[in-house]
């Protein structure tokens, strides 16, 4: 069954202890974090010591997304703070092997994301030892923005790629998914499906969730 990874990039940052029970209440099955620096993308948002409090809140997977520069200097903070998935821009990583052996040595599962225009080959040689990797459906920095069709090709690549080669990775999909393309990106081969505005916008989150999950 697909995992729901509601994204707090969406939700009411003033009361975010609290969004984060409701949308577990709900039926979340992991946090979606989008760390984001002003430099690797066009937006800023929160870094370890949010993350740290966060962690009191849930003890459900935190999936932390590091949209940021050189993301090797904090991979250990990220860890410590509470982080259950660091997941890791391929664009942003000189020695892309070096980073994902950093984040095992942490003890956490290593996560690796592309761009929308980031083909798959290029993450090819690290497919058998990595825990996820997440498909970019929209440009990184910004909530709110119209999915990528063209993004699903990936998908169903990695999918063909895992399955021919006995690999285990999760797939995860980012950007623009809601109740009319869920079912698409499902039947393509996604295992973890990030949603924000569509979530925490819901007046019904819990039965939002629900379809999403039954697509």
């Amino acid at each position: 069954m697909v995992k729901i990874a509601p994204s707090i990039l969406a939700s009411d940052f003033s009361r975010l202890g609290d969004e984060i029970r409701d949308i577990e209440a709900c039926g979340a099955d992991y946090i979606h974090v989008d760390v984001m620096d002003g430099a690797f993308v066009p937006n800023i948002t929160i870094g370890p010591v949010v993350v740290r409090s966060l962690r009191k809140v849930t003890s459900l997977v935190f999936d932390v997304h590091l949209m940021i520069e050189a993301p090797d200097k904090y991979i250990e903070d990220f860890s410590d703070a509470g982080a259950d998935i660091i997941n890791v821009h391929y664009e942003a990583c000189i020695h892309l092997d070096r980073t994902i052996q950093k984040i095992r040595e942490c003890g956490k599962k290593a996560g690796v994301t592309i761009n929308p225009a980031t083909p798959v080959c290029v993450i090819e040689p690290v497919l058998g030892y990595v825990d996820l990797i997440l498909v970019m459906s929209v440009n990184p920095g910004f909530g709110g923005q119209q999915f990528i069709p063209g993004t699903l090709k990936k998908v169903r690549e990695l999918a063909k790629m895992r399955k021919e080669n006995g690999y285990s990775y999760e797939i995860e999909i980012d950007g623009g998914i809601d109740e009319n393309n869920a079912a698409m990106v499902v039947e393509a081969g996604v295992d973890v499906i990030v949603s924000g505005t569509t979530i925490f916008s819901a007046k019904d989150r819990k039965q939002t969730i629900e379809r999403l999950r039954a697509k």
